[in-house]
């Protein structure tokens, strides 16, 4: 299982949110590259990037950041928010992330994630963010009926890399992933599934290990900067 750190983006910076609530933030760091490489010196095989204000602005806004990341880091990152269109996605590809992460337009533009994991195979992850079961969009503001696991089905045939499954009422609470919930998901489809909300603590990221169905990997944000989780440590515990 892979542990991915997140760094989340706000007007440049390496913030956390709680519950995705844009206006309860907590800024952990003013240069988001520098984090990024304190992640990979711990061990990290993967970056979890995202762009908060892009989600909610329906375009790239935090590029910057996420270009010096890439240009100071040698291992793969994934990025999600404001996505939405072919021209982006090619243009990520092209700038080097591993795998981009599309998430409203899932719902709003099915298509566009079929013509996009066509055409860029293995580099394109569905991000699927909840509460109660239902699925989510526009940096989590708008709340949809559209059931977790029906839209997950739906990209069965898409060849799609991964599914980054999100409990919103978990996420940066540090109150532990919903893992009965990720454990459905990864049962329902047979698309790696990527947990993230909540996980705070070694003993979450062990839970989820031993769920009982293999995932592809846990993301982690707050936890790993306040400490409450010692990447290294993890990183090692997890593989065993």
């Amino acid at each position: 299982m892979i542990l991915y750190p997140a760094i989340d983006l706000k007007d440049g910076q390496a913030v956390r949110l709680v519950h995705g609530d844009m206006e309860q933030t907590t800024v952990f760091n003013d240069n988001p590259a520098a984090q990024a490489q304190s992640f990979v010196k711990a061990g990290c095989e993967w970056l979890h990037l995202v762009d908060l204000n892009g989600a909610f602005a329906g375009e790239p806004v935090n590029a910057a950041p996420v270009d010096a990341i890439l240009a100071a880091c040698d291992v793969p990152a994934q990025l999600g928010g404001g996505i939405r269109n072919m021209d982006t996605i090619a243009a990520w590809i092209e700038k080097g992330l591993a795998r981009v992460i599309l998430g409203t337009v899932a719902v709003e533009n099915p298509d566009l994630v079929r013509q996009a994991a066509r055409e860029f195979p293995g580099k394109i992850a569905v991000g699927i963010d909840a509460r109660n079961g239902r699925v989510a969009t526009k940096g989590w503001a708008k709340e949809t009926d559209v059931l977790v696991t029906d839209l997950a089905r739906s990209f069965e045939d898409a060849g799609v890399a991964a599914i980054i499954y999100t409990d919103i009422n978990r996420d940066g609470a540090m109150q532990g992933p919903n893992i009965q919930a990720t454990a459905d998901l990864a049962r329902a489809v047979s698309i790696p599934v990527i947990a993230s909300g909540g996980v705070s603590s070694l003993a979450d990221l062990i839970a989820l290990r031993d769920c009982g169905v293999a995932l592809n990997g846990a993301i982690s944000g707050r936890a790993l900067y306040d400490g409450a989780i010692d990447l290294a440590e993890a990183l090692k515990a997890i593989k065993t």
